[in-house]
């Protein structure tokens, strides 16, 4: 029998608005982890928020900085359909505003992770980038020769890794 974990999901503490239109409400809060050893486990991330309108960036920014959150994370802007179309990591709210910038009627969501330890920040960008995969759009700075999709260079220094190779060589030939 396999082994069974039993983890029992966080709760939620809501501690109040941050922006509100006709349709939507955006809210903060925070994750409280049930009875146990939580000291033993250190979340990855300090915040996060998924399909945020873009109306309410300005808001969410200034709610994060009363609470004194960083700025630097990794982002994705989502167009109206929810599908992301940029992913990057650095200055989030900066970028995400120059991004819908430019492109005012195509982007209508945002999500934002600011990361515990930064280090971990262009593992997850990476990660973000191969599951958006042909729906994203990339600036020139992510075009590299240098690098295919899925090269394990784009991971930190000292993981561990499995990758699939093509062969070299002559290609025998099936069935015969």
């Amino acid at each position: 029998m396999a082994n069974k974990q039993n983890k029992k999901p966080s709760t939620k503490t809501d501690k109040g608005p941050v922006w509100h239109d006709s349709h939507w409400s955006v809210r903060w809060g925070k994750l409280l982890s049930k009875p146990g050893r939580p000291h033993l486990v250190r979340p990855l991330l300090r915040w996060f928020g998924e399909k945020i309108p873009f109306d309410a960036l300005s808001d969410t920014r200034k709610k994060l900085e009363a609470e004194g959150a960083t700025k630097e994370g990794v982002y994705i802007a989502h167009d109206s359909m929810g599908y992301a179309r940029y992913v990057g990591r650095g200055n989030v709210f900066q970028r995400l505003a120059a991004r819908k910038k430019a492109r005012p009627r195509e982007l209508a969501y945002f999500s934002f992770y600011l990361v515990a330890d930064k280090k971990h920040e262009r593992e997850i960008e990476t990660l973000l980038i191969r599951v958006g995969g042909a729906h994203l759009q990339f600036n020139e700075r992510k075009k590299r020769v240098d690098i295919s999709p899925g090269d394990v260079r784009d991971y930190e220094a000292g993981t561990n890794y499995v990758e699939r190779q093509l062969k070299k060589g002559r290609k025998k030939k099936r069935g015969g």
